[in-house]
């Protein structure tokens, strides 16, 4: 297989999967779905190194007790980062917001993950499972709102399964598939781009209710306000 597109080196899934095994799907798995400073690094190949694990599994190069071993890591995992996520955000509650931007945190990240999540409530953490950046941050914001904790494990749970045995199980299937074989590199730009998309709806959503917000301001103010703000 040659080198993926989705990545080079360390951050080649390929390279991942062949040099770490199952070791190392459960390390990036978990630490894309529960570590903070990850959210810095929104191109952590989650999507497409389950994808590429279950590709090797029908290969017949990867695993020998087969595809349930490496859905069942995968979702253990998952499970076990939005874990640890949750129980950051209760222990630093709303001083999350408080903190300045800096290297490893941006505090318009953390905004969008809280909108997100009172948007969609429990079930965004089964929706942000499929969507870089926002499954790092989203366990987090629901310690932040002091989330019921059975709901957060029941959907936790739900979520860290559909994702990590979702994701593995449809790369062993097209694995098979000659023509997806054949175009690994295309298969995983795609799987990439899919990732990216709902940030991209959510940003233009923002940017929408920001623009409405500012033409309703705009219209609360008295006419000869505006008539002075324009002579000035």
């Amino acid at each position: 297989m040659t080198q993926l597109a989705a990545g080079s080196g360390l951050l080649d899934p390929e390279h991942l999967v062949s040099s770490f095994g199952l070791l190392g799907i459960a390390v990036l798995v978990f630490a894309e779905s529960g570590l903070l400073v990850c959210a810095v690094l929104p191109f952590l190949p989650g999507d497409s190194l389950l994808f590429t694990a279950g590709l090797l599994v029908a290969g017949g190069g990867f695993v020998e007790d087969g595809l349930w071993l490496v859905c069942l890591v995968a979702t253990a995992a998952a499970i076990v980062g939005d874990q640890v996520g949750y129980l950051f955000g209760r222990k630093v509650g709303p001083s999350l917001f408080r903190r300045p931007d800096s290297r490893f945190f941006k505090r318009e990240n953390a905004e969008k993950a809280h909108a997100f999540f009172e948007r969609h409530g429990a079930r965004s953490l089964v929706l942000a499972r499929f969507v870089p950046l926002f499954r790092t941050l989203t366990p987090i914001m629901a310690g932040v709102g002091r989330m019921d904790y059975r709901a957060f494990l029941t959907y936790n749970a739900l979520g860290g399964a559909l994702w990590g045995c979702g994701l593995t199980v449809l790369g062993y299937f097209l694995g098979q598939v000659a023509v997806v074989r054949d175009n690994i590199e295309a298969v995983l730009i795609g799987i990439i781009v899919l990732s990216f998309a709902p940030l991209l709806v959510e940003w233009r959503r923002g940017r929408r209710a920001r623009a409405r917000q500012a033409a309703a301001t705009a219209d609360e103010v008295p006419p000869t306000q505006r008539e002075q703000g324009v002579q000035q």
